[in-house]
């Protein structure tokens, strides 16, 4: 028995002793391993501190490593960089063992002071370690940008912003009735969440083929991987039009990433155009990216895309749309209306506002949704002229030399997040256009292209280009 207990006694030594001689690999060939080399931050606006970045630390050897230390620096003076490991925060570690063959996760974030530059700045830091007498680093990325910071705004005066920064809305823009805001050319509005513009005199957003105007969502990173934020919907509210407004005007706008869309409210008096929308983009909503209702709009080589309900929302009213895309691949939700969705086109005893008389000419209808709410328009004053639609029909009073049946090919790949509604080479939008329906004001796209340099012009809002080789090589 003496001699069975000694042999055990003896054998949990040489365990023990083993354990405590493979216990750390002091080797400098032994080192660590990371999954990136470089963590970014995309563009962080000044004065706020970012969500966190997480990467992962690897011990990729049987025995284990002691980092003896890990420190965070910021190359850039106003920038500071913080770090987690293990659920501490920090600037400086020490002694931090990693088992064999397993990891660590690290989160990092960072907060840029304001200061007087106007364009994005780069902002570099590291994240250093010392294992065995080795420094290995992880570089650290983030664009800063300062903005004008607008709390509560009500323009009550006629005003034009600047354009040497961008402005980031905080809750509410308030543009008060008798005022005019006018947003020039290559001005980018970034809402927070729940944050909108409301309209009750008048906007006059002016960009130009080669500055676009953004209005979005001030979330810039990443929701995972590499999908942007920029895909959701829901993440601002949208751009309300009152009662009173008028005469206002969107040209060359991009506006994306909304729970409401643009909404135009009722007045009853089309004796004055509401808005006019002109080579601009209306895209991601969770309702829809336009809703108006018994108002005059007009709109020229426009796109209206992805929503939860009808792309666009029209009850009564005027309304002139020439060469635009209607378009919903919507990404969130099972969409529940048809793309274009029009209301009170007819009489209708239980209502005493103005009819719809509408017009909808070279343009393309098409999406996972039907085409139009209303199939039979017998007796209204609605045409729809040169569209292109999904279903198969047949020309009547309302709808005339439409193309039925047809297929855009769009560019649009819905589950690899690509939302590109021009057409490609095998649309059957080319060249299906009327000339005459082309008004003076809409030849060019809002690529700068020219819509009559052929003798017919393409359907929609995006004038075909010839693919790239690399994409026919594909076919």
């Amino acid at each position: 028995m003496k001699k069975l207990l000694f042999t055990i006694n003896l054998l949990l030594l040489l365990c023990v002793t083993s354990c405590i001689e493979d216990g750390f690999t002091t080797s400098s060939s032994d080192v660590l391993e990371f999954s990136s080399d470089t963590i970014s931050f995309d563009t962080v606006f000044t004065d706020e501190t970012t969500a966190q970045k997480r990467f992962l630390i690897y011990n990729r050897h049987k025995k284990q490593l002691n980092i003896e230390s890990m420190t965070i620096t910021s190359r850039y003076e106003g920038a500071k960089f913080i770090f987690n490991v293990d659920g501490r925060s920090g600037e400086e570690f020490h002694n931090i063992e990693l088992r064999g063959e397993d990891s660590i996760y690290v989160f990092v974030k960072v907060h840029i002071d304001a200061n007087e530059k106007n364009p994005p700045f780069d902002v570099y830091g590291d994240l250093s370690c010392i294992t065995n007498g080795v420094k290995q680093n992880v570089v650290l990325f983030a664009a800063g940008q300062n903005a004008v910071t607008l709390r509560d705004m009500h323009i009550t005066k006629d005003t034009e912003f600047d354009t040497q920064r961008p402005y980031r809305i905080m809750d509410s823009l308030v543009v008060e009735k008798g005022a005019t805001l006018t947003i020039p050319a290559g001005v980018s509005l970034y809402f927070h969440d729940k944050a909108k513009m409301k309209v009750e005199g008048t906007l006059k957003a002016l960009g130009s083929k080669d500055k676009f105007i953004h209005l979005r969502a001030d979330r810039l990173d990443k929701v995972v991987g590499g999908i942007p934020f920029e895909l959701m919907a829901s993440q601002w509210n949208g751009v309300f039009i009152g009662k009173d407004s008028y005469d206002n005007e969107m040209q060359y706008v991009n506006m994306r990433g909304t729970s409401s869309g643009v909404v135009v409210d009722s007045c009853g008096n089309l004796e004055q155009r509401k808005l006019h929308l002109f080579n601009s983009i209306l895209h991601n909503s969770s309702s829809s990216v336009l809703n108006a209702k018994h108002v005059w709009i007009d709109a020229e080589g426009c796109e209206f895309s992805d929503s939860h309900f009808g792309v666009v929302d029209l009850t009564g009213g005027i309304f002139n749309f020439k060469n635009c895309t209607f378009a919903n691949y919507y990404l969130f939700d099972a969409i529940t209306h048809p793309i274009l969705y029009i209301n009170y086109v007819l009489p209708d005893d239980k209502k005493e506002a103005p009819l719809m008389s509408a017009r909808f000419d070279n343009s393309i209808i098409y999406g996972n949704a039907s085409s139009i709410s209303i199939g039979d328009l017998t007796g209204s004053d609605v045409l729809v002229r040169y569209c292109l639609m999904r279903e198969k029909g047949e020309d009547d009073d309302n709808f005339q030399n439409c193309i039925w049946g047809a297929d855009p090919h769009y560019y649009t790949i819905r589950e690899e997040y690509i939302f590109d509604y021009r057409v490609k080479d095998k649309s059957d939008a080319r060249g299906k256009g009327s000339k005459e329906l082309t008004p003076e004001n809409a030849r060019f796209d809002m690529f700068g292209l020219d819509r009559m340099a052929n003798d017919s012009i393409d359907i929609g809002a995006y004038v075909w280009t010839p693919e790239p080789k690399e994409e026919e090589e594909k076919k």
